[in-house]
């Protein structure tokens, strides 16, 4: 198999001993990097040792910029890559310490670099954990209307509630107006209470409790919503990339990528 092959197997496919050795020790280096950054904001750990976190920092960097620019020389269309979603996180991942030569303190933002843990969801095949975050959002569209109509009723509901205490409180209570009013009915539908604003009056007392308990039940609606999207069956999937596109949710039996076409690996 020719090198740049083998390179983007283990580069870009965790399916293979090798790919999955090549993701585990990348996230390993991130984790690494990210400690790095957290220590070096503790002003007692950067005044004793931070030589040394500057050089780990550069050495790390070095490493992710080797494999940013490998990325690059194995894929077949290097655009794509470049402009795809993981392709400017491995950029960002790179350009804070670069910054820090000009922009001093700019090397904190290197931190954005754990963006780059979400590659963690292609590692020993975790399906489930995929498969979720799509069946979440394809629930979500499809149960779209449902959800604009609860929300159209939780926005009526805590306008009349807000409103009711407004009057029924005043601003000798802390009900200073209707918009106020209309945060301490949010606050307390959502069970948050903050605290800052309570009825003192029995009836705005009872209005409050009502609200609670109804606060409950409308927490339950849009989970039960969108849960009844999600127990539709979902088509099983791998971590296979498309060499082509980068593309990299195919059926276990594909054998041409679903986005683009291009023949599969």
């Amino acid at each position: 198999m020719p090198l740049k092959k083998r390179l983007y197997e283990i580069i870009f496919e965790a399916d293979t001993p090798r790919g999955k050795v090549f993701d585990v020790a990348l996230l390993v280096v991130i984790l690494i990097s990210i400690l790095l950054v957290l220590l070096e904001s503790v002003p007692s750990i950067n005044a004793r040792h931070r030589s040394a976190l500057r050089i780990m920092e550069w050495v790390i960097t070095g490493i992710f910029t080797v494999e940013y620019f490998i990325r690059i020389l194995v894929v077949k269309h290097p655009f794509r890559y470049v402009t795809s979603f993981y392709g400017i996180i491995d950029l960002l991942a790179v350009v804070p310490t670069y910054l820090s030569l000009v922009f001093v303190g700019s090397q904190s933002l290197a931190v954005i670099r754990a963006i780059r843990l979400l590659r963690i969801f292609r590692i020993f095949k975790l399906n489930r954990y995929t498969m979720a975050g799509k069946n979440l959002t394809l629930a979500m569209k499809a149960s779209r209307e449902k959800i604009f109509v609860f929300l159209f009723f939780v926005i009526n509901v805590v306008l009349i509630v807000g409103t009711l205490m407004y009057l029924i409180e005043g601003p000798e209570n802390g009900f200073t107006s209707i918009p106020t009013s209309i945060y301490w009915a949010i606050v307390t539908m959502t069970t948050v209470g903050y605290g800052d604003i309570s009825p003192q009056t029995p009836g705005g007392q009872l209005l409050a409790g009502l609200l609670m308990i109804a606060g409950y039940a409308i927490i339950a609606v849009p989970t039960g919503i969108v849960t009844a999207e999600m127990i539709r069956s979902s088509p099983h999937q791998n971590t296979q990339v498309c060499p082509h596109c980068l593309h990299d949710k195919h059926e276990d039996d594909a054998r041409y990528c679903k986005k683009c076409g291009g023949k599969l690996n």
